[in-house]
């Protein structure tokens, strides 16, 4: 009873902090925007200016990678393993009729893995969706140095493009992982030298390899399981939740994943999820493994309302 007090207590703070349904700022405590100068209030003539209202489809920087993504992402991962998924099960047309939908909702960052199996769907997407316009962020369980380099070279013939904007390694569980996968992030930073990726950095599967990622400032990039119920989670949301604040406030960028427990959420328990995710200052950006348009529209219907 206690622990489900605690955890209500936690969220009802985090929602608490949205003013008659407003949520804040998503880059209230990004470490590239300048805290206020005490004395330095705008002249009382001066009106103040609204805030710029919020939504889905707004371009947000991750950190100080240098990419910027849509806030809501599409995910290609859902049940997604063995080099395939949900969404590659859809087929070549369904899934390229979904990723269409995607982007004319203004969508503009999918995430994808060697282990899903969406490589080849992405790259028939671009034949209708203009590359300049969608960042790519994929995966890779390689370990060592040369197999990461075979991985980026197979990867982008795969997804059709000469780069690809975010590579992370899939799935870190060691509380050392940055001990065990030199090689591979060796070699991640050599291609971003080159130009062959803009940003690196890592998916989270436990809170020990997630509180490394927080600590490791190459990691530039981090996937991170978030929702407020704790549903395939790395731990309790008031356990990850200072993590996460913590790997943003160095400048990392942070998306989040698994924010509807894998699918599992439904009804009163998405909005909840949408609330307490969008209120989250220091979570850039989230994906959704969207099965059909329905899906996407019916998200966008919730985070309408929710962001007012």
């Amino acid at each position: 009873m206690s622990e489900r007090i605690g955890r209500r207590r936690f969220i009802g703070n985090v929602i608490a902090a949205g003013v008659a349904g407003k949520l804040p700022t998503l880059a209230g405590c990004s470490p590239n925007t300048p805290p206020p100068t005490s004395g330095s209030a705008a002249p009382a003539s001066a009106p103040a200016s609204a805030p710029a209202r919020r939504s889905l489809t707004d371009l947000v920087p991750l950190g100080r990678s240098g990419v910027r993504v849509s806030r809501l992402g599409m995910g290609t991962g859902m049940k997604g393993w063995n080099h395939q998924s949900n969404q590659t099960r859809l087929g070549m047309e369904g899934l390229t009729a979904l990723f269409r939908h995607a982007y004319d909702r203004g969508i503009r960052y999918l995430d994808c893995a060697d282990q899903y199996g969406s490589h080849e769907y992405v790259r028939n997407a671009l034949k209708y969706i203009p590359r300049d316009k969608i960042t790519i962020l994929t995966k890779t369980v390689s370990r060592l140095a040369d197999d990461v380099r075979k991985d980026l070279d197979r990867f982008r013939k795969e997804l059709g493009t000469d780069y690809i904007d975010i590579v992370l390694l899939h799935c870190m569980t060691e509380p050392n992982w940055s001990d065990r996968r030199v090689g591979a992030m060796d070699a991640l930073s050599e291609a971003r030298e080159k130009g062959v990726i803009r940003a690196h950095g890592v998916s989270c599967h436990t809170l020990p390899a997630l509180t490394l990622a927080a600590e490791t400032e190459w990691v530039q990039v981090d996937l991170a399981r978030i929702n407020p119920r704790g549903v395939k989670m790395d731990g309790k949301p008031e356990e990850v939740v200072p993590v996460v604040e913590r790997m943003h406030a160095r400048g990392a960028g942070v998306i989040g994943m698994k924010i509807l427990g894998e699918g599992t959420f439904k009804s009163e328990a998405i909005d909840e999820s949408l609330r307490f995710v969008l209120s989250q200052p220091c979570v850039d950006a989230f994906n959704i493994g969207f099965e059909s348009p329905a899906e996407i529209d019916d998200i966008f219907k919730r985070a309408e309302r929710i962001l007012g």
